[in-house]
């Protein structure tokens, strides 16, 4: 098959990638525009190469006329979730959307591998639109915690390196490092109360600010100078001082002194 061929087939792929991956991040944002958790922390994705995939035909005895019908991770996106729970979440939203059609799923959070690895991976059925039409491809999402996806792509790494012929000792410790990341998950989701609240707290601090910040920036343009330097001295000892209450107060009052502003400046 020729490299332009080759070219000319894998790009649908790479746009599925692309559009997934705004996809997905609008969702984060969508969750933050409404102060509300993610239950998606972050998102890529990848194209498997022109050698990723000769190797997995070649592996898997595939012909490679039917390659595109049988390999089914060609596109791969990859979702990375703070908590356990989280993952069922990012399932549920998968499969409540009409711009993808799940074909299939497998669970290795429940049903880990001998090796340790732990992940939820669905394929989807996701159409692109192309300059010959519309075409349906197969995109393989995995869904992971931060420690499974450490884990997975320090396997993956030794895995490369060793063509299936790891080491004993090295293998023990992989699968030590399994147990420890099991481990950590089960700790996390005992206290993801806690670590959630804290999230928040730190979110509604920073939109706190954020909005004073603006405010201040924009009575600089129609208030008195001097009196605009005395309310952003008043911020930063606020602020130093690390009382949210006081400085929500602070908000509310430099809210309603921007809205007297923008009124006069209506007149």
């Amino acid at each position: 098959m020729e490299i332009q061929l080759w070219r000319e087939i894998l790009d649908p792929y790479a746009l599925a990638v692309n559009e997934l991956i705004v996809k997905f991040n609008h969702i984060i944002e969508e969750y933050h525009h409404v102060g509300a958790y993610s239950p998606i922390e972050q998102v890529t994705g990848r194209v498997k190469t022109i050698s990723s995939i000769l190797e997995k035909a070649q592996k898997k005895g595939i012909d490679l006329e039917y390659f595109e019908e049988k390999i089914d991770d060609i596109a791969g996106i990859r979702i990375i979730c703070q908590f356990v729970e989280d993952i069922y979440k990012v399932v549920d939203i998968i499969k409540r959307r009409s711009d993808m059609r799940v074909k299939s799923e497998k669970n290795y959070i429940n049903n880990m591998k001998k090796s340790g690895y732990r992940s939820y991976h669905i394929i989807v059925a996701y159409n692109v639109e192309t300059l010959k039409g519309t075409k349906e491809l197969q995109v393989e999402i995995q869904i992971r915690t931060l420690a499974m996806n450490f884990w997975a792509t320090i396997e993956h790494s030794l895995q490369y390196k060793y063509k299936q012929n790891m080491p004993e000792h090295i293998r023990e410790r992989l699968s030590s490092a399994a147990e420890a990341v099991l481990i950590l998950d089960r700790e996390m989701s005992v206290v993801r109360d806690e670590i959630m609240d804290a999230q928040n707290s730190f979110t509604i601090k920073a939109n706190i600010v954020a909005d004073i910040l603006t405010n201040i920036q924009n009575l600089y343009k129609v208030a008195n100078k001097q009196e605009v330097i005395k309310i952003q001295d008043e911020f930063f000892r606020i602020y130093q001082n690390g009382d949210q209450e006081e400085l929500e107060r602070f908000n509310r009052e430099l809210d309603l002194l921007s809205q007297r502003y923008r009124a006069q400046s209506l007149r």
